[in-house]
Formats: structure tokens, sequence, C-alpha cells
């Protein structure tokens, strides 16, 4: 969830930057929870999360944002993102395409990068997201080349309030293989926001154990 965030604020910046001077901003957060498309990383515990974005000339970015995770209470260590891309505006229309390679030093065989295009019309955007490279450890399992994960939300001010309505599929190349199972899955959440506070309702309908559990999530 913080991903998102992160990065539709870089470009928002961005848009509104032009062609001004390369820009340079960091961002930072302690969350209840690390949810990523719908899915705990933390085993519902709690995360430090921050980054640094650059943006330059008419559009580019890259920038690198950094959690702890813990996918199943072992000490699994960090995330660290990395990613660049390009956005843009035509008419009313805005864009944003990219590469985001996600690395954690301590588990390499959990690494893997995606390619994503994401277009928004008013208060909505629906983005796409294709694995295109795995590591070794993901070969033949979740989180392999082919994976695609589509999403989309309406997004709006209530008041004072910022209010994000989304939701997500994940479909996985290796879903159904022996040894993977039935992995594909949706997601669907709502969040609001105030002066840099945001609360959080996730829910996804992967089956087994407390997977699928609505989760609450708190963040500044």
């Amino acid at each position: 969830m913080k991903k998102s965030i992160v990065l539709a604020t870089a470009v928002a910046s961005i848009l509104t930057s032009g062609v001004a001077a390369a820009e340079l901003s960091a961002n930072a957060a302690i969350a209840s929870n690390y949810i990523w498309r719908g899915v705990t990383q933390t085993t519902d515990q709690a995360a430090g999360q921050g980054g640094i974005d650059w943006g330059f000339g008419p559009g580019f970015y890259v920038g690198t944002w950094v959690s702890n995770v813990n996918f199943d209470n072992s000490d699994d260590g960090y995330e660290m993102d990395v990613y660049a891309g390009f956005a843009g505006e035509v008419g009313s229309f805005g864009y944003d395409v990219g590469v985001l390679t996600y690395q954690y030093p301590i588990t390499p065989e959990f690494n893997f990068t995606e390619v994503y295009l994401s277009g928004t019309f008013s208060m909505l955007t629906l983005g796409i997201a294709s694995t295109v490279d795995a590591a070794s450890g993901n070969e033949g399992g979740v989180y392999d080349t082919g994976d695609m994960y589509i999403n989309g939300s309406i997004d709006f001010t209530a008041g004072k309030s910022d209010v994000s309505l989304y939701a997500g599929s994940y479909a996985f190349d290796n879903d159904g293989a022996a040894g993977v199972g039935e992995v594909d899955y949706v997601h669907y959440g709502a969040s609001i926001g105030k002066d840099g506070f945001s609360f959080a309702v996730d829910k996804n309908d992967i089956e087994g154990g407390s997977a699928d559990n609505v989760r609450f999530t708190a963040m500044y």
C-alpha cells in the first residue's frame, strides 16, 4: 500500500513541475502493518519505511524505497525497491510507465522485477504490472516471470480528507502447477488520510489460515 502512495506522490510532483530543474524529495513512515497488494509482508507486525525520489527533465523520475519485511516469522531482513519511469499528461489523461525491481538482500531468492503502466482520468486510475525477471529461487514458483497484476482505484477528496477505494487481481504464471497450488487471488480495500496520517482496511480471498483476514492499518 505504501509503495503505491510514495510512487503516486513522486509522479504527481513530476507532473506539476513540467520542465523545471531536477527535484529531490524524501519520505518516511511508520505503519502498524505492511500491506502490499492486499497481503501482509510483516506477518501483521509494524514496519518502518522510507524512500528518496528524484524527478528530472520533462517527466522522468528515479527512486528507491525501503521497508522491513517478515514473511513467516523468520529473519527476512528488509526489502529495497529501485524504480525508474516516465510520467506525463495528454489533455486531462495522465500516464505513468516504468520498471521496478524488488530486492531482498537477506533473502535474495525472493528478488523479482516488474514493468508497469498506469493511466489516470479524473478520479479513476487503472494499472497493470508484469514480472519480467525473477531470481533463480522463484523459477517455477510464485513471483516467476509472466506473473500479471491488474489494479484500479478511485481517489477523491471528502472534506479535508483524501479517500481511496481500490482493488487488484494477481494472476501467477505458475498457478495450479505441482508444488505451487492455486495462488491467484483478488483483493480490495479503502483508505482515508489527512495531514500525513492514514487509516486503511484490506481484504483478500486467499484460502488457508489467516491469510484472508480483514486487516486494519494505521500509518503516519
